[in-house]
């Protein structure tokens, strides 16, 4: 299992990216995706997370009305948009992916998931 991420960067408070993983090694079908984040000094966090299987989606509170998780299935990739960022999203974000199955309610624990990638540095200015 392969998961890149690509998208990171710096941006200005009020500004948006996109966050893209491209994922490899395994059927993009029935599995939980999704990104976590970690700022300095603080624990790592899901941000917004989906089940490919049946469309299931979780959003933070943070995240919640900012940001959207989506997939394309025909290219194995999915994304995070983030909207109308601010300094607290500063973080390295990583993509995460793991089989649907045994995922029960746990999709915002990052203990959940065994496949990660190796992240992308997100800065926003004020």
């Amino acid at each position: 299992v392969q998961l890149v991420e690509s998208g990171g960067g710096l941006v200005q408070t009020g500004g948006q990216l996109r966050l893209t993983c491209v994922t490899s090694g395994f059927s993009f079908n029935d599995y939980a995706i999704g990104w976590f984040r970690q700022a300095p000094g603080k624990e790592r966090e899901g941000v917004a997370c989906m089940s490919t299987t049946d469309g299931y989606t979780y959003y933070s509170k943070d995240a919640e009305g900012r940001f959207t998780i989506s997939s394309n299935t025909a290219k194995s990739t999915f994304y995070l948009q983030m909207n109308r960022m601010n300094p607290e999203d500063t973080a390295v974000y990583y993509c995460v992916a793991q089989p649907h199955e045994g995922m029960g309610e746990g999709y915002y624990l990052y203990m959940k998931y065994d496949n990660w990638g190796k992240g992308t540095q997100v800065t926003v200015s004020s």
